[in-house]
């Protein structure tokens, strides 16, 4: 089976990047359906893998039409592929996705991108009382080779109801709670990607398990679900 991005898709989207309208693209859509297939191909390969070493029960390959019904760019389509793969809730949470575009632009994510505000809030709750745990999580040494820094949007100063001066306001503030790893175009197009996405992905379980078990416990440590 093939476990490989072909190099043409970049190329791919050099190109409908400078010729993105509907005429271009309709000529050229077989040429595009042909290496969707080969990558839709990865991307199964991608969940049959996670499948092994995690409960992940869908996965979703986004469509190449933007919506852009709301949105400045009027450009009709994407310049990428995108992935998520979606853990079996509600007992595991958190979520993994692949990011394929030219450039060196490509990219994996794994964490949580629009947490519920339910969730949101128990999350900071339980940094507000204790962030031990998850400082030692992400400040471990293969976990930070892999993924580095937490990221994600935040509020400027607090959430309502927090200290500003909180010792862990840093993890308090934020609205999502993601971390990423980039991959560049020789990385994207090698042997090994299948490998490498895998045994990244299986590294953010330390993290996956610790979240996990908060979202499915009140501040007492009490199961919920």
């Amino acid at each position: 089976m093939n476990e490989t991005i072909p190099r043409e898709v970049f190329s791919f989207f050099n190109r409908l990047d400078k010729n993105n309208n509907r005429d271009w693209f309709n000529e050229n859509k077989k040429e595009f359906k042909e290496l969707e297939a080969e990558v839709k191909q990865f991307y199964n390969q991608l969940f049959e893998r996670l499948q092994m070493h995690d409960e992940v029960d869908k996965m979703k390959i986004f469509r190449i039409y933007r919506d852009i019904r709301f949105s400045k760019d009027k450009t009709p389509y994407k310049t990428h592929f995108g992935g998520s793969f979606h853990r079996k809730k509600p007992e595991l949470r958190g979520g993994y996705y692949l990011h394929i575009a030219p450039n060196n632009e490509s990219f994996i994510a794994a964490g949580f991108w629009e947490p519920h505000k339910d969730d949101l809030l128990r999350i900071r709750k339980e940094f507000e009382m204790d962030a031990d745990d998850m400082r030692n999580i992400m400040n471990a040494k293969n976990f930070k080779s892999i993924w580095g820094n937490l990221v994600g949007d935040e509020v400027k100063t607090a959430p309502k109801g927090f200290n500003k001066d909180h010792k862990n306001i840093d993890l308090i503030k934020k609205k999502q709670y993601i971390f990423t790893r980039k991959f560049t175009d020789e990385e994207i197009t090698s042997n090994d990607l299948l490998d490498t996405v895998d045994a990244s992905f299986k590294a953010i379980r330390p993290y996956f398990n610790y979240m996990s078990d908060v979202l499915t416990t009140n501040l007492n440590g009490e199961p919920i679900i």
